[in-house]
């Protein structure tokens, strides 16, 4: 059994140097000692995407909006964009200036045939190998939106701004769009409860045209602005209760100390097998327990971990919230990124509705 190493940190005066498919890689060039130089006008176009998805877009979204521009072609001078490009753009470390080593290796040298890298050689992370793109911290927190919209805490829809925004108080199933009189002069959309007419017992919440979705969340963020100071305060005064790691990074710690022993004791428990004649019943109980141990301690790690990253992804989500907010006066009229950066979802009760914000506020109008 074999205990999954981390990646061997290293600095930019390691001798290690990052290789990576220059031809093919956005944002970046091979400079003369064939490490990563940046390619200004790609450069651009990753700063577009790493900021199109911290304002609430998807990837698939992003990938419709650079395909429907001529212009913006991929590195391989490609116009359609796909999903799981833009998903490698934001997650690659190298954006920010960092490298990981080794990723996979040769299997078969004749054939060359390759093999993605899971522990079987050392795999080396360089920090600072070159210059990043994307700030660390821009792309750290990139990281913890996704990791937050694995869990489906941050539901995304690319239909339309209003999607995946709007909730039926009645059942607490989404709104949808919905086209009147389509053939007609009077034709206009309208957003009602998808299930409206599931049972026969329909939902009673009424349908919303754009415009007065657009109106309500004009009323809702300037009730919100007009206190915003209050809010920052506030915030400032609870997020190390609401969002602090502290215990959970020492008891991260502690799981991957216990987890390498587990694997050592493992390993030796083996290897004593295979040398001398010991007791086979005896052998199988103590292989089983540690195995047993190693596993629950591994599940226990990865909740860890991943309560980890969506603390630091909400604190991250509300003080970009608040950063947005603070510098936002009362407003007139409707601003769609706005909108986005602000509104976490819209519930339309039967006789009020009310705004959640993406700090945890909430307007009754």
């Amino acid at each position: 059994m074999r205990s999954k190493s981390l990646p061997i940190k290293l600095n930019k005066s390691s001798r290690l140097k990052a290789t990576v498919p220059f031809k093919r890689f956005l944002g970046y060039d091979m400079g003369e000692d064939r490490n990563l130089v940046i390619n200004p006008e790609q450069a651009k176009t990753v700063r577009r995407i790493y900021a199109m998805f911290l304002e609430g877009k998807s990837p698939h979204a992003i990938s419709k909006i650079l395909t429907d521009e001529p212009e913006t072609l991929t590195v391989i001078g490609k116009q359609k964009w796909n999903p799981s490009t833009i998903k490698s753009i934001l997650t690659n470390e190298k954006y920010k200036g960092d490298a990981l080593l080794q990723k996979s290796y040769t299997v078969d040298f004749l054939s060359k045939e390759k093999k993605a890298n899971e522990g079987e050689i050392p795999q080396y992370y360089v920090k600072g190998n070159h210059e990043a793109i994307i700030q660390p911290e821009v792309f750290d927190m990139v990281q913890n939106m996704m990791a937050l919209r694995k869990t489906g805490k941050n539901r995304i829809s690319t239909a339309n701004v209003f999607s995946s925004k709007i909730r039926c108080g009645d059942c607490g199933g989404w709104y949808g769009s919905k086209v009147w009189h389509s053939n007609t002069k009077y034709r206009r959309r309208v957003w009602r409860c998808n299930r409206k007419y599931e049972n026969d017992d329909k939902c009673q919440t009424p349908h919303l045209t754009d415009d007065e979705v657009k109106e309500l969340f004009i009323k809702a963020a300037n009730q919100l602005i007009e206190i915003k100071d209050e809010i920052i305060r506030n915030f400032e005064e609870a997020k190390e209760f609401l969002f602090g790691t502290a215990e959970l990074s020492k008891e991260q710690e502690e799981l991957e100390s216990n987890l390498n022993q587990l694997a050592d004791e493992i390993n030796a428990l083996i290897n004593e097998n295979a040398r001398i004649a010991i007791d086979q019943a005896e052998y199988e109980r103590n292989y089983n327990s540690l195995v047993k141990q190693f596993d629950e301690t591994e599940d226990r790690l990865g909740e860890v971990k991943e309560e980890i990253s969506m603390r630091q992804g909400n604190q991250e989500q509300v003080e970009m919230f608040l950063k947005n907010l603070e510098k936002t006066d009362l407003i007139d009229e409707f601003d769609e990124r706005l909108f986005n950066r602000l509104v976490e979802v819209i519930e339309v009760g039967r006789e009020k509705v009310t705004v959640t914000f993406k700090d945890g506020s909430e307007v009754t109008i």
